[in-house]
């Protein structure tokens, strides 16, 4: 039977992490799709590239807690049915992974840098705040998103197999350490170039979704230079040719 409830809460983990908030808050605010602008990630990051501290921070709040949801809520409840802590790091992983190919986007997902998050705060308290830490730490002094991330990810499993001891939710853990690098491999060749984006910086035509033309602005296509319609002279009229004179 916990077998079954394990099944049972693996696709309920993964289904809530297959809601992409980027997109989601983006379309409620008016704001261009994230993926189709910045670094085309549907994260938090590239939505504040958007010019939009709201919707960022929503984003990164609501990516954030579809991680955290599902694995407290294994640890809480999930005893009676035979669900472990083991268990809630394997419910986490799942929602990581929700996060990364979602279904109901067809599968284009983030890189689950908050996702990735939230799972560790609710497995473990202590070890999430000090990878969450860490992760602030170098996105504050270094202003890489991407970095913070690469370094944190690559603190995460370490923490938890020293500080917890090597067990199966070690594996969940190191399992969605290694899928956050491969994310972030675009990153690692950006960072390597110099060419890497900073928190903050804006992307061009990203604040605004793009606007079918109205009709007026249609008709407006077929003015000319100086606002009249293209037809020749100010009546519609073609101009005179002026006679040859006469002697």
């Amino acid at each position: 039977m916990s077998l079954l409830w394990n099944a049972l809460a693996l696709l309920a983990a993964y289904l809530i992490g297959s809601l992409s908030f980027a997109v989601i808050v983006s379309r409620v605010m008016g704001l261009s799709d994230p993926r189709q602008y910045g670094s085309g990630n549907p994260g938090a990051t590239n939505v504040l590239r958007s010019g939009n501290k709201k919707a960022a921070a929503l984003t990164l709040l609501f990516d954030l807690l579809k991680g955290l949801l599902p694995v407290l809520a294994v640890r809480l409840w999930g005893e009676p049915l035979g669900l472990d802590d083991t268990s809630a790091a394997w419910v986490g992983l799942a929602a990581f992974l929700g996060h990364l190919w979602p279904v109901f986007f067809r599968f284009q997902g983030g890189k689950g840098v908050a996702t990735a998050a939230g799972v560790l705060l609710a497995l473990n308290p202590l070890m999430g705040a000090l990878v969450l830490g860490l992760w602030l730490a170098v996105a504050y002094f270094t202003r890489y998103s991407s970095l913070a991330a690469l370094i944190a990810s690559a603190a995460a499993p370490l923490l938890h197999a020293v500080g917890w001891g090597p067990n199966g939710a070690t594996l969940a853990v190191l399992a969605m350490s290694a899928l956050l690098v491969w994310r972030h491999q675009a990153n690692i060749a950006k960072l390597l170039a110099g060419q890497e984006s900073r928190i903050g910086q804006k992307s061009a035509a990203a604040s605004v979704s793009p606007q079918p033309d109205t009709p007026a602005d249609a008709h407006g296509a077929h003015r000319g230079p100086h606002g009249h319609h293209g037809h020749h002279g100010s009546h519609g009229h073609a101009p005179r040719p002026h006679g040859k004179k006469r002697h």
